[in-house]
Order: structure tokens, then C-alpha cells, then sequence
């Protein structure tokens, strides 16, 4: 999906004046990304950064800290100071399923304020080169017949590499062991091994790998085919399962300052900034998106819903 930012020329006016008569930043900002270096969170993270940095002047400093399954990251966001130097880049899941799946100390749409979104990307179902399945009906079919036999790993309990499995698990009627790892990257190690038979893993982390043949990816799992993957189809083509994906974006405190945030949102929509941004995007695997502030937040209303059903569906409840 995506969206073009549009603003009139007013709103134009009011953006550039505020952003030249407000003090802020008048020094570092920092953004905090729940996961560590390396992951498709992270890579667009600094490439976000970057951007920011150029376009304000001032550092822009991505710090991360994993830990909770996001939840530490999340909490501390929304209890900062909101004054525009410290924000949360995260996939909005971190916030809009945690309260499901954790106990946690914030509300996903009192306690943030959205910025932007930034990329968007599905997840891949999939195997090493040498599992005997070339499609996801021939994988469907060879699970089937090994109940409760082979294994899929994931970034962790709870993770969105682990739910997206276990959606596509349970519209398949297919069982599996889950293997949960810290972190995407040594799950790939073990795909490669043999250790595990299947990932969920992003266009960003599978990227790497997709020109030494050692991986196959057999599905995607968003309802439209990736623009990274454009001959692997969905799950969708094959049998009924919900889409599952990720939007990357920047949040601040709740009570953060209006200019600010338009501010920001501004420095990453505008025409003679965004089409190199995006660009770069695309090249690391990620699915650029520009959003206005009312759309994101309406994309974080909608995902809190609907990770309410799924995560009671597919008993994710952390204990």
C-alpha cells in the first residue's frame, strides 16, 4: 500500500515556519529501535536517520535496545519527556500487539504519537535449498504427513517472525515445533544447517541470500505479491489465511508538540527528499510508504484490532 502525503499550501507554510522558528532540535535526537543492529527494523531505522539528519542539521542517533519482546523499548518512549528527542522507530506491531500478548505500561494510541510510516514490508514462508518442497502446496503436503515431526524457528516467542508461522500454521492445519531464537540471524544459520525445516523471515533479512540459491522462498505473506519477491506468490494464492505484515515508522511521546511532529513527517514526505529516500529503501528490500499523520495512526487503530483477534485465536499470551 501506499499513500502520497498531501498537503496544501498553507499547510506548507505553517510546517516550513514552525520548523524554522522552534528551537528544537537544538541538539542529538535519538531513536530507539527494540531489536538489535541488523534486522530490517534497524537497517531502515539509520536509513531514516539519515535522512533526518541531513534535513535538521543535528544528529539523528539510532540506539537499540531490545529486550521484552519490544515492550522495554516501547515503555520507555512513552514515558519520556515529549520534547522531540527521544523517539521510537519500531514495527507497529511491537506496540499494537504487545498489550495482548504482555503485560505492559503504556496504551498503543494514548501513550504514542504517530510521525510517519515509513516501509512496509510481508514475511516469507521460507526452507533451505535442500528441503524436498518447491511450492508452499508441496511443503503443506510434505508437513502434513510428519505431524508434530519438523520444526520452524523465529526471532523469538511472540515475535512477528514467529506469529506470521503461526498464522500460516494454523490456516494450513499444519503442526510444527517453534524454535524461538534471539534474533532472525542465527535462525537463518540454522536453516541453512538443516537444524530447523522453515522461516518467516522479512525481504530485508532474506535479501542476502536470495542470490546464493541456498535459500527457496515459497510465499509471501501479505495479500498483494512483494515488490522485492514479484514472482513468489501469497499464501493467498494457494489457501484462505490473513495477510500478515509489518509497518515501519517513527512514533514520539504521547504529548509531544504538534509542529514538531509535523515537522519530521514533513522532512521525510516532501518531493525533493523523498524519491532518493525511497530509492535507497528499496534497495536494502523495504516497501517505501508515505503516510499522512491521520493515516498512521489509523494504520496503528486497525493493526491493535486485529492483532486483538489473532492472538487469542493462536493462544499467544505470554505467562
Amino acid at each position: 500500500m501506499r499513500h502520497i502525503m498531501k498537503y496544501s499550501a498553507l499547510a506548507v507554510s505553517l510546517v516550513v515556519a514552525c520548523a524554522a522558528n522552534a528551537a528544537w532540535p537544538e541538539r542529538p535526537v535519538t531513536m530507539v529501535v527494540p531489536f538489535t543492529a541488523g534486522g530490517i527494523t534497524d537497517v531502515v531505522a539509520r536509513l531514516t536517520a539519515e535522512q533526518l539528519q541531513t534535513a535538521f542539521r543535528q544528529p539523528f542517533l539510532v540506539e537499540n535496545q531490545p529486550g521484552g519482546a519490544g515492550v522495554i523499548a516501547a515503555e520507555r518512549i512513552a514515558k519520556a519527556r515529549p520534547d522531540g528527542y527521544l523517539l521510537l522507530f519500531t514495527p507497529i506491531f511491537q506496540i499494537t500487539m504487545a498489550p495482548f500478548t504482555h503485560t505492559v505500561g503504556f496504551d498503543p494510541i494514548r501513550d504514542f504519537k504517530p510521525i510517519a510510516a515509513v516501509a512496509t514490508s510481508p514475511f516469507v514462508i521460507t526452507v533451505a535449498a535442500s528441503f524436498p518442497a518447491n511450492t508452499l502446496a508441496d511443503f503443506i503436503s510434505y508437513v502434513k504427513a510428519r505431524p508434530g515431526q519438523l520444526t520452524f524457528g523465529s526471532a523469538g516467542t511472540a515475535s512477528l517472525t514467529h506469529v506470521s508461522s503461526a498464522v500460516f500454521l494454523k490456516s494450513a492445519g499444519l503442526d510444527m515445533i517453534h524454535v524461538p531464537y534471539r534474533g532472525v540471524a542465527p535462525a537463518m544459520t540454522d536453516l541453512l544447517a538443516d537444524h530447523i525445516a522453515m522461516i518467516s523471515s522479512s525481504p530485508v533479512e532474506l535479501k542476502p541470500y536470495l542470490e546464493s540459491g541456498k535459500f527457496k522462498p515459497l510465499a509471501v505473506t501479505g495479500s498483494v505479491r512483494s515488490q522485492q519477491l514479484p514472482n513468489v506468490a501469497t499464501i493467498g494464492e494457494t489457501l484462505k489465511s490473513p495477510p500478515v505484515v509489518t509497518y515501519n515508522g517513527l512514533l514520539a511521546p504521547g504529548r509531544t508538540p504538534d509542529d514538531i511532529v509535523v515537522a519530521i513527517a514533513h522532512a521525510l514526505s516532501t518531493p525533493d527528499r523523498r524519491v532518493e529516500f525511497q530509492e535507497r529503501l528499496v534497495k536494502v528490500g523495504a516497501e517505501p510508504i508515505v503516510s499522512t499523520l491521520d493515516e498512521f495512526a489509523k494504520i496503528i487503530a486497525l493493526d491493535t484490532d486485529l492483532w486483538r483477534d489473532i492472538v487469542r485465536d493462536l493462544n499467544l499470551r505470554s505467562h
